[in-house]
């Protein structure tokens, strides 16, 4: 029986062992979203994407809300890196940065600049990497490990980026969580304005309650297509 026990508790610390820190395969978005509608982006969208994407930081203002629930939602994510705000305000100074991890994926550090007088923390820093999965799909996931499966996709000119699910990774041990645990569906677009300017937009829709999450803002891209 002991040697059963310890047996069963070397697999258990081999499954939740970190991966391996050796380079992934890189996250080409082209390839995801497929020739036909990779051509249908404008170009200022492909470049922002494209898989020699240089690190850059975009600037803009966003309008920032979510629900009662959602509230909810963005304190227990806290424990597996803080991907939601709570925050409900217009005019919301905000900055993305985004470069790569160094192990094929792409970081995206958003932080949300607020005035003194909405609370003692003036920036709100919410990070995700997305990048491949072991089956070659698309994940965004946090440094805490929550992780969500995503669709990517042109639509009406726009890029699309849609959950399929969620899991809590850590390690090689993932542990899908019920539809109805999450904030709902998740669903980002990136829409170019022209003269160096997009749109970037999420909503999150929970079967139950409706909209828990609605941020949406306009930001100067620094490498601006002539």
């Amino acid at each position: 029986m002991t040697a059963l026990t310890a047996l069963l508790a070397t697999r258990l610390r081999r499954a939740a062992a970190p991966s391996s820190p050796s380079r992934a395969a890189p996250l080409d978005l082209a390839a995801l979203v497929g020739p036909a509608g990779w051509s249908r982006l404008p170009a200022a969208v492909q470049r922002r994407f494209g898989c020699a994407h240089a690190d850059t930081t975009y600037i803009g203002h966003m309008e920032l809300g979510c629900s009662r629930i959602g509230g909810l939602y963005a304190l227990a994510t806290r424990l597996f890196g803080g991907p939601l705000t709570r925050i409900r305000a217009s005019g919301v100074t905000t900055t993305v940065r985004v470069s790569d991890d160094g192990r094929g994926g792409v970081v995206w550090e958003r932080g949300f600049h607020r005035s003194a007088m909405l609370g003692a923390d003036p920036v709100r820093t919410v990070r995700s990497t997305k990048q491949l999965d072991r089956d070659g799909r698309l994940i965004e996931r946090t440094d805490g490990g929550l992780s969500m499966a995503l669709d990517v996709f042109e639509e009406r000119g726009s890029l699309v980026f849609q959950s399929r699910g969620f899991s809590l990774v850590w390690g090689r041990l993932r542990v899908p969580v019920p539809t109805l645990l999450t904030p709902g569906t998740c669903r980002v677009v990136h829409t170019d304005l022209g003269h160096g300017f997009f749109r970037f937009t999420l909503s999150m829709v929970h079967p139950l309650w409706g909209e828990t999450f609605h941020q949406s803002g306009v930001f100067a891209d620094p490498c601006t297509d002539v």
